[in-house]
């Protein structure tokens, strides 16, 4: 049996969280493969400054993940699509449970687990019935650190929620890629001296020697989308990180 694989050539694909890091760096290569990209975020500015370094079939729009009118406004506006990646999620700094503010956990919830929620229902309606869903987690959630209590059962259930709309939803497929820490602007609240030491000692403990690209990360979203026989996945994209 043979199929064919058109890869993403003109295939619409809608990238939330396009404005920078992860998600521009997939919906550069997702453009760079022929697709037509939606980039989709808080900042209109960011996503326009994307937009100018993509073809002119890309688009910009403004979405908020907390919305679900704004979600459902989203979808609208795009019609039928081929292909959904989520890479937005909120800053989140590290302490132990008994230091963490529940308010801030149901915040960070709300945009990085309720906001997929919401994003995959107001998509469903376009989606087509052969595409895909790309969500996006981290190695905390089953690299168990101190103070990371929130980070982790964040991504933890995001993993088990992709899984089970693999099975939900198929023959749309689903996936989840866990990416290790990734030089992007994430960090940007960061000192650059500060950055530094802890991408030296992250890279000190990895195999690979150094910490991700958000390009390396953005290929692992790439194969989830072209690979017709990739579902209910979790990709790690980590440097070794969980060894």
């Amino acid at each position: 049996m043979t199929l064919s694989n058109p890869g993403l050539h003109q295939q619409t694909i809608v990238v939330i969280g396009a404005g920078s890091g992860i998600g521009a760096a997939v919906a550069h290569q997702a453009a760079a493969r022929g697709a037509r990209v939606v980039l989709a975020g808080r900042d209109l500015q960011a996503l326009q400054r994307q937009q100018a370094r993509l073809p002119d079939s890309a688009r910009s729009i403004v979405v908020d993940m907390t919305d679900a009118a704004s979600l459902n406004a989203l979808f609208q506006a795009v019609g039928g699509f081929d292909h959904l990646v989520i890479s937005a999620g909120p800053a989140v700094v590290a302490k132990p449970l008994a230091d963490t503010d529940l308010q801030d956990a149901q915040r960070a919830f709300e945009v990085k687990f309720w906001g997929v929620w919401r994003a995959v229902q107001a998509a469903l309606p376009y989606l087509a019935a052969h595409g895909s869903i790309s969500l996006t987690s981290g190695l905390l959630s089953r690299k168990l650190v101190p103070g990371q209590v929130l980070k982790t059962t964040l991504n933890a259930a995001l993993e088990a929620l992709g899984k089970h709309l693999a099975k939900e939803l198929a023959p749309r497929r689903v996936n989840v890629i866990s990416p290790g820490v990734t030089d992007t602007e994430a960090y940007a609240g960061m000192t650059a001296e500060a950055r530094a030491t802890m991408f030296a000692k992250t890279a000190a403990s990895l195999p690979v020697g150094r910490v991700g690209l958000p390009g390396e990360v953005a290929a692992a979203f790439i194969l989830a989308m072209e690979n017709g026989f990739i579902s209910g996945s979790l990709i790690d994209v980590d440097g070794g990180g969980l060894l």
